[in-house]
């Protein structure tokens, strides 16, 4: 029996957003994870591992395409897709996501900035899932506000000294390469995007942060480490430029990773309420569940509509109206990573005990949903992005 339109996973493939190249991405990706996500997991114990296993098995059935394309050939970003199979991924794995999405975040930045000879040296191995890729730009104390950045990059006979403390790095410790952003010498506003290989002389993992949802993530520190001129991205002194363009990229998709862990709470709260025995009928019988299901529902395709809304108006900017998405990047990581976090909590409610229980799935949920109201701006922090966008010019 076909699901409910309200707990469909695909309902929304209908919408106007999409085409029907987006439709057909989503249910071969789908197909993929039932099939493949669980088996490349394995039993959690090495989450190292897990990370390469899903990396290769992505760029071996050609996802990481969508991830780290070639802008010299493809001319843009698909965000409509990259969205699509965030979400997708995250419904079955947060970890399955995070692997796709660091190849990404992790290339962006050569992709908007790098010339022909830099893609060619840096991607094809992303792509295939041969090479795992990392995004250094937060501090201990440049996170948010990342002008804050103290890590610098000096540039002396043809080549960057870079001396700092990278932290909170995803893929920190098992990339083969990382896109450092440092500030420069010429004043408090420039900065610079380097390529950094992972065995460069001078750049030292110094320690491996656990988190509540495990994945890859490290404190990196450079002392000494020298690049080429060919590492830069971009001009010299546009790298503060060039990462906001790539979270300008990637922060929807942030949203639609949020959106797959709630449409898979909703899943497994709406069962729950069907299954469950209370009171001499089911738990979905009382007014009070069916409540939390209407709010989670509405939560969910409100959440939706935002994120596609940001990607469609990237990919389509003449139908749109919209040069660039900053306020709407904002409002659909700001809604669907605070929605998320309250459709998650609703469904470890219905759970009950078992809702708490280490291991249970909607425990993991809980888990993973909390720290994408952090990463990559704060909610509050887009916020004040969403004010400020109010002002009159």
């Amino acid at each position: 029996m076909a699901p409910s339109p309200g707990l469909d996973p695909h309902a929304h493939l209908s919408w106007p957003f999409f085409e029907d190249r987006h439709r057909t991405l989503a249910l071969d990706l789908d197909s993929w994870a039932r099939l493949h996500v669980d088996e490349l997991i394995g039993d959690h114990s090495d989450v190292d591992a897990a990370c390469r296993r899903l990396v290769q098995g992505l760029g071996t059935a050609g996802f990481l395409n969508i991830a780290a394309p070639d802008l010299g050939i493809d001319e843009t970003f698909d965000l409509r897709s990259i969205c699509l199979a965030r979400e997708i991924l995250a419904r079955h794995s947060g970890l399955a996501d995070f692997a796709f999405a660091m190849q990404g975040l992790g290339t962006a930045t050569i992709n908007l900035l790098g010339d022909a000879a830099q893609r060619q040296a840096w991607l094809p191995a992303v792509r295939r899932g041969a090479s795992i890729a990392a995004f250094a730009l937060s501090e201990a104390e440049a996170g948010s506000d990342v002008t804050a950045m103290r890590t610098t990059a000096t540039l002396v006979d043809g080549r960057y000294r870079i001396d700092g403390e990278k932290t909170w790095i995803s893929n920190g410790g098992i990339a083969d390469q990382y896109v450092v952003f440092a500030r420069t010498s010429e004043g408090p506003k420039s900065y610079v995007a380097l390529v950094v290989p992972a065995d460069a002389p001078g750049l030292e993992i110094v320690e491996r942060i656990d988190i509540s949802a495990p994945h890859p993530m490290a404190t990196l520190r450079f002392h000494d480490c020298q690049v080429g001129e060919d590492a830069r991205l971009g001009a010299h002194g546009e790298g503060l430029k060039a990462a906001l363009a790539t979270l300008d990229v990637f922060r929807p998709s942030v949203g639609a990773a949020a959106l797959g862990l709630a449409r898979r709470a909703l899943l497994e709260g709406a069962d729950r309420a069907a299954t469950r025995p209370m009171f001499g009928g089911r738990l979905g019988d009382l007014q009070l569940t069916q409540a939390a299901l209407a709010e989670m529902a509405l939560d969910v395709d409100a959440a939706a509509l935002l994120v596609y809304r940001a990607a469609w108006a990237r990919d389509e900017p003449a139908a749109s109206g919209v040069s660039r998405i900053t306020r709407e990047a904002a409002m659909a990581k700001l809604y669907a990573t605070e929605a998320a976090q309250s459709v998650i909590d609703k469904a470890v409610q219905l759970f009950g005990g078992e809702g708490v229980r280490a291991g249970s799935v909607v425990e993991r949920l809980y888990r993973e949903i909390r720290s994408m109201r952090i990463y990559e701006g704060a909610s509050e922090v887009q916020k004040v992005v969403i004010a400020r966008s109010l002002r009159a010019s």
